[in-house]
């Protein structure tokens, strides 16, 4: 039988789901957790195969993965929470959103799986490259992490401010090092089905899609192919980040998540949604 994931909870008020992307764990959340907690009550879940959570004893894939955060949603009774995801995981919950049924309004952060053909083995050859480097220098990341010039070298395709990066972040290099499911996530979300979308008009819950100008994993380009599929978002641009806009700028990050689902202490802003050209009109 599978187990369960693991979550952090912290925080009161309306719940709100965080959900990691490719290698990371609950902790990836640490630059705005505590921000975000101190409006809502948050739940940081560790996807299967990562964090503290055993592997899934299948297949391992975006549907799978969908799969486990829905079981996790219905087992804790917590249908129609608001969520938020980031990379891989802001793929999983708009994958979600697109089902129906299981969240309310979703953030999804610089979002895997709208890339074309050069971009995906862009995506897939830099990633695996990037792993495999980590696994060899697994012993050493804490000196390198300690030092801004190795750190701008290894993280320099993640991050936009390599020097301002939290120490925290050496959790989510050793994380991705430890997890038994990366090989088979990235292959998955790089070269699996395809992201379907969700007709105009078909989700009724806010949702925002924000991305990174300076994102060198998911290339700025393919934040106007998610939008096309899924028209009812709103698009928000990050102007000073990269792949993560929580690590690099994680007051705007939280404002955003927080101004933009219900529940929040504040009206969502809607200044502050960028739709592309195209979808203007939901502005």
């Amino acid at each position: 039988m599978q187990r369960p994931m693991e979550s952090t909870r912290l925080g009161a008020g309306r719940p709100l789901l965080l959900v990691h992307g490719l290698g990371g764990s609950s902790r990836s959340w640490n630059p705005i957790l505590c921000h975000l907690a101190a409006e809502r009550e948050v739940i940081a879940v560790d996807l299967p195969g990562f964090g503290t959570t055993a592997p899934l004893t299948g297949e391992v894939s975006i549907r799978t993965l969908a799969d486990a955060v829905t079981r996790f949603v219905r087992d804790h009774d917590l249908q129609g929470i608001d969520a938020v995801g980031c990379s891989m995981g802001g793929r999983l919950v708009l994958e979600l959103a697109r089902r129906g049924g299981v969240l309310g309004g979703v953030v999804a952060l610089d979002p895997g799986g709208f890339w074309r053909d050069w971009e995906r083995r862009f995506f897939y050859v830099s990633l695996a490259g990037s792993i495999r480097l980590l696994r060899r220098l697994h012993p050493v990341l804490p000196w390198i992490m300690k030092h801004r010039a190795s750190r701008a070298l290894l993280l320099g395709q993640f991050s936009a401010h390599t020097r301002e990066l939290p120490m925290t972040v050496l959790d989510e290099l050793q994380n991705c090092v430890a997890s038994p499911s990366f090989d088979d996530a990235l292959k998955s979300l790089a070269f699996g089905e395809p992201q379907h979308g969700a007709a105009r008009g078909s989700i009724h819950h806010p949702l925002i899609i924000g991305w990174g100008r300076r994102d060198r994993v998911c290339l700025p380009g393919q934040a106007a192919r998610a939008c096309a599929l899924f028209p009812d978002a709103a698009l928000h641009w990050f102007e000073n980040s990269g792949h993560f806009p929580h690590w690099d700028e994680p007051a705007a990050t939280a404002q955003l998540i927080l101004e933009s689902l219900p529940g929040a202490a504040y009206p969502l802003v809607r200044s502050m949604s960028i739709p592309v050209r195209r979808h203007a009109s939901q502005v």
